[in-house]
């Protein structure tokens, strides 16, 4: 148990909650306290390591484990993270028509050099990226 913070004496009883906490009275001087930080929250600094962990592959269960946190625990703490981080967002796919010329080398009996990837950089940008196909 906790010490009183008025007097030192370990001589206390468990006197309800107050805002999720559990709150103590002491018997020697019959103060009223509560625990100053909970026992099941995580520092930043766990959460950020939990993250790092996180994006450098490992599952949530195995940082749960590591950490000392249930997995639930992690995958609200990334996904926290992910609502407050303004992610990139990838432009969605355009159908982009292709002429005779792409299916006729692409039926080409020597498959070297032939087809073109093309990927459209964004409705508002009028550039257009080709990149050869790597077989």
């Amino acid at each position: 148990m906790l010490n009183c913070p008025r007097c030192a004496s370990a001589d206390n009883v468990k006197s309800g909650t107050n805002k999720g906490r559990q709150r103590y009275k002491c018997k020697m001087c019959q103060y009223f306290y509560t625990v100053s930080h909970k026992s099941d929250t995580a520092t930043p600094a766990q959460r950020r390591l939990a993250l790092t962990l996180y994006l450098e592959g490992l599952g949530f269960r195995s940082i749960g484990r590591l950490l000392g946190f249930s997995h639930v625990a992690i995958y609200q703490w990334v996904k926290t993270f992910g609502e407050t981080v303004e992610q990139l967002k990838r432009p969605a796919a355009q159908i982009v028509e292709l002429d005779e010329l792409h299916s006729y080398v692409g039926h080409k009996k020597t498959t070297a050099g032939s087809g073109l990837l093309l990927i459209d950089l964004g409705s508002a940008s009028s550039m257009l990226s080709l990149a050869r196909e790597a077989l």
